[in-house]
This record gives structure tokens, C-alpha cells and sequence, in this order.
């Protein structure tokens, strides 16, 4: 459906009842809003709507799915899987305009805001109180509340404090056929049947728009630590995450790797220095909460003794924090900005992780001998991403060809050790052929089934995660 195909109908119902900004049909517009970060797709959608409240998010929906106007709800477009792009001539839903942040709620540590809040913006609001919501990630400065439960989005704290899932207490969603629910309040405790909240946490904008959210919140974490550990490779840093773990001297709150070829990557884009004389094979970035100040010196110091680390630094104050976590949180955007990366993201039970990464290994190694393979993840709940750099001898459609190819062989590996296909950017259009690795046909009946039902003209973010 192109701009020139809206339906005259559906275009007089918008112009005559909503105001004059509502929406845009500038080329530039359309070319920022219908893509994420994943760049795979061209953008191509028929227009942007920007709403400021959920009557016009209802309104607009009740519109669309009369007329069968396809739409692509939009956050921060930070996803890695293609689920916020619009390539056929859908409307965009953006929702950056609902970005209201409610009062804190000191009593219940809880705050409702709008579904386009910026999550950094809400770590803000809430440590004025000493609270937070701890959903943090390296694109929580773009990122927003709506998408980030959407795709029930991960980071670098899940090792402490869970997914996103487990820090929303209720929803307001609207339907594909512009009903508002209003799902769970700030309820703690709500044992009346099934949570309808579970069905849209998670569901990419396939079944409804989430427009606002009450968020659960937390004290701010205590003096942080961090550290940064030159290891051999990935099978030292699983050996040293599984020491740290065995400590009682601190509470982990962050275990991250990265290979030296995402750091010289980083380098690169960034000009950022490398705390280290010599290079490593990877590098481990852990942060803490100390409880024995003792304690914690000693295990450093036997980190060296038994071979566990070949080098190590702790930062020495917040700037220098800042600038170890900078090497770590820079990966994504310094590889997009230095090469073409074919973006993977996977999970795998945390103990299976040691064999897994031995397979993968020797799988590029026999079919891409000599290609960049760059690997970072949250090491610590078991999250590896995999990027595959296009070698500068190949064409952009013969590397994404070879890469196609080559998915299928680590989703097998994948599905062997019993771990995911999506860790934490979700299905969108990118693995939606490859849902099957981590989910059976039963579970694709049922996801199925709920799509129909909630969404029955098929209006809602058509095409990602399940065909029709």
C-alpha cells in the first residue's frame, strides 16, 4: 500500500478528526520513521501518525482496522530484528509524542508513564527519589518504556534484576480495534485468572499498542565496582564468571564480555583507549555491589595467582566507570559505523554455554575461514551476540546470501543445547522463518490462533514474528 493507495475515506476521517500535525507524509519522515537499527529493509511507509493521547492511538486504530490499513507501532527503533520497520506501505504509530512521566509513587516504588518515555529519562525522573527502574541497556538514551516492553527487552543488568517483564505491574493497550484496556493497575497481587498482560509483553506490537505503563520500581543499587579483565577466550571468561559467581564478598549486578576484535571496532569509531598494554583474545567488564571490602581485594589478587586473568584494572571513581563501561556499550554502534555486521542475538542455558561456543567456533572457522566474527554479550544470563562482519571483497547481497546460508547451521547448533533463537531483540521480520528452532509447531498453532483472535483483520504489525 503506497501513500497514493490510503483510502480516500480513511484520509478525510484523519484530516477532519485530529489536528492539523498528526500526520506526516514528508519523504525524510518516512524514510527515519518506517526503519530500527537492523538497516536491512528499505523503509517505505504510506505515512506517520504522531498521537500525543491513547483516545487519538484508539481513534486512529478503530480507523485502521475498518479500513484495513496495516500499521507498524514505533518506538525509540532501537530493535535488531526489523519489528519496527515498515516496508509495504504501512502507517507508522510512533509514539514519541506520549512521553509524560507520572509522579513517583513513593509508597508502592511505582511511576506511570507514557508508552514513548525515554528509558534513560525515567531512570532520571525516579533517582531523584532514590529509585529506579532497572532496565538498562546502551540504547537506553533512544529507547523507550512502549518498546522496551513490546520485545520484553534484556540489558546488561538481567543477570541482577530479570527481563522487562518482570518490572511492569500494569498496562494500558490499546486493541487492533481501537479498544482500551486497562490491564493490572499497580497491583502487586491480582489472582483473578489469566494475566492478560503476559499476552502483550513480549508481542512486538502484533496483538495491541501498549500507550502507557505502570512501572515497578527499586532502590538504587548501592557504591557500584567495576572491573575490567583481559582473559585468553570465551572459555576463560566462562571460567572466571563461574568464580565470581561462587563469591559472597559481592552481589554481581553486571558480567559482560567482548572479543578484542569488538574492541579494536570500538577503537576505531570511537577513538576511545584501551586500558591494557598487550591485547587479549576477550575481555570481561564486571560491576558489583561490594559487601566486604576485604574480601574483594583478596579475590582480585588470587585472580592473578590462579591463572584466572592475565590482566585486570578497577575503575577509580565514576569517570573512569564511565569510560570502562563505554568500551563495553559502544560495540553495537561501532560496528554498524565500521562494516556491515549480520546481527545474531542468542541465549543458552548459562552451563551450556562453554560447549556451545566451541561448536559455533568451529563452525564459522570450517565455513568462513578468515572472516571477522565479532562476539559481546551478557555473558551472565547466558546472551551471546553474534556478528558476522561482510568481508570488503563481497557485495552487501552476496554476504547477506552466504550469512542466510550459514543461519540456519547455528540455529540447529542453537536448538542442540536447548537455547533460543532471540534473546532480547525478538523475531520482527528477520527470524520469523526461523521460529521453529526454538518453538514447536503446538506453540505456532496457539501463537497463531491468539494473533487471529485479537487481531482478526490482521492490521497489527502484519508479517512480523508469524505469517498470516
Amino acid at each position: 500500500m503506497s501513500s497514493a493507495s490510503l483510502p480516500a475515506d480513511f484520509l478525510r476521517a484523519l484530516s477532519e478528526g485530529f489536528p492539523a500535525d498528526f500526520l506526516t507524509q514528508d519523504a525524510e519522515e518516512l524514510k527515519e520513521y518506517g526503519r530500527d537499527w537492523t538497516r536491512v529493509y528499505a523503509p517505505a511507509p504510506s505515512a506517520v501518525a504522531l498521537p500525543r493521547t491513547t483516545d487519538e492511538v484508539a481513534r486512529l486504530l478503530a480507523l485502521c482496522h475498518q479500513h484495513a490499513v496495516a500499521v507498524v507501532p514505533s518506538g525509540g527503533r532501537t530493535g535488531l530484528a526489523g519489528g519496527a520497520v515498515a516496508a509495504k506501505g504501512e502507517v507508522v504509530l510512533s509514539l514519541q509524542r506520549m512521553a509524560r512521566l507520572g509522579p513517583v509513587d513513593l509508597l508502592g516504588n511505582t511511576v506511570r508513564v507514557q508508552a514513548g518515555a525515554v528509558t534513560e529519562a525515567v531512570h532520571r525522573h525516579c533517582a531523584e527519589h532514590g529509585l529506579t527502574w532497572p532496565v538498562d541497556f546502551a540504547s537506553k538514551g533512544s529507547s523507550t518504556v512502549g518498546g522496551n516492553i513490546a520485545t520484553n527487552a534484556g540489558g546488561v543488568k538481567v543477570i541482577r534484576y530479570g527481563l522487562t517483564r518482570n518490572w511492569v505491574l500494569g498496562l494500558q493497550v490499546v486493541t487492533a480495534d481501537g479498544r482500551v484496556l486497562e490491564l493490572n493497575g499497580a497491583l502487586e497481587k491480582n489472582n483473578t485468572g489469566l494475566d492478560l498482560r503476559q499476552l502483550f509483553i513480549g508481542s512486538e506490537g502484533t496483538l495491541g499498542v501498549i500507550t502507557e505503563a505502570t512501572l515497578k520500581l527499586t532502590q538504587l543499587p548501592g557504591k557500584q565496582d567495576v572491573f575490567l579483565f583481559a582473559v585468553p577466550d570465551v572459555a576463560s571468561v566462562l571460567r572466571l564468571f563461574r568464580d565470581a559467581r561462587q563469591q559472597t564478598a559481592f552481589l554481581i549486578s553486571a558480567y559482560e564480555f567482548f572479543t578484542d576484535r569488538c574492541l579494536s571496532r570500538v577503537q576505531r569509531h570511537r577513538k576511545l583507549r584501551s586500558p591494557f598494554e598487550a591485547p587479549s583474545g576477550c575481555y570481561v567488564l564486571l560491576e558489583a555491589e561490594p559487601r566486604d571490602a576485604a574480601a574483594v581485594e583478596a579475590w582480585l589478587g588470587s585472580l592473578f595467582e590462579r591463572g584466572l586473568v592475565t590482566d585486570g584494572t578497577q575503575a577509580q571513581g565514576a569517570a573512569q566507570a564511565a569510560e570502562l563501561w563505554a568500551l563495553r556499550e559502544g560495540i553495537s554502534e561501532s560496528l554498524s559505523a565500521t562494516g556491515l555486521p549480520h546481527k545474531n542475538d542468542i541465549s543458552l542455558p548459562v552451563a551450556g554455554l562453554e560447549a556451545f561456543c566451541a561448536e559455533l567456533e568451529a563452525v564459522f572457522q570450517s565455513r568462513y575461514p578468515g572472516w571477522e566474527i565479532c562476539l559481546f554479550g551478557h555473558i551472565g544470563d547466558g546472551n551471546l551476540h553474534v556478528n558476522v562482519m561482510k568481508p570488503d571483497a563481497l557485495d552487501k547481497a552476496e554476504f547477506l546470501a552466504h550469512t542466510k546460508q550459514a543461519d540456519p547451521t547455528m540455529f540447529e547448533l542453537v536448538r542442540k543445547h536447548a537455547g533460543s533463537i532471540s534473546a532480547e531483540h525478538g523475531i520482527g521480520l528477520l527470524k520469523k522463518d526461523y521460529l521453529g528452532y526454538s518453538r514447536s509447531e503446538e506453540e505456532l498453532a496457539l501463537l497463531r490462533a491468539l494473533k487471529r483472535t485479537l487481531d482478526p483483520r490482521g492490521v497489527l504489525n502484519p508479517g512480523k514474528i508469524l505469517d498470516a
